[in-house]
């Protein structure tokens, strides 16, 4: 069986939230609970303060396995309003790190 995760390019998050709500209304999820998360990080770099918001999946991801079948993407994927987000094959996604910085892979 093939096996599917979820890239996340930390390079291009803009901290929209709109992953986490789009997964809170696919699962039905409660205000607070929900399969991925976004954390915004501070920091002084040499240009001055910088701000990365890295979303991450919690213990409830499982990658809308109801919509996979469907042939459908992720909740979090598909309203992504940055795309920084991309769901597929393991074996792709290691393809598409390798070409890039600041991203990691999620396998459940």
């Amino acid at each position: 069986m093939a096996k599917y995760g979820l890239l996340i390019d930390y390079n291009y998050c803009t901290g929209c939230h709109s992953c986490e709500v789009a997964c809170q209304q696919e699962h039905g999820y409660p205000e607070g609970k929900t399969g991925i998360k976004v954390a915004e990080f501070e920091y002084e770099t040499f240009k001055g303060l910088a701000i990365d918001f890295l979303p991450y999946p919690t213990d409830l991801c499982d990658l809308c396995v109801s919509r996979q079948k469907n042939g459908e993407r992720p909740a979090c994927v598909k309203h992504c309003q940055s795309r920084c987000m991309e769901f597929g094959l393991l074996g792709e996604l290691v393809t598409t790190m390798e070409k890039g910085h600041k991203m990691v892979i999620f396998a459940p």
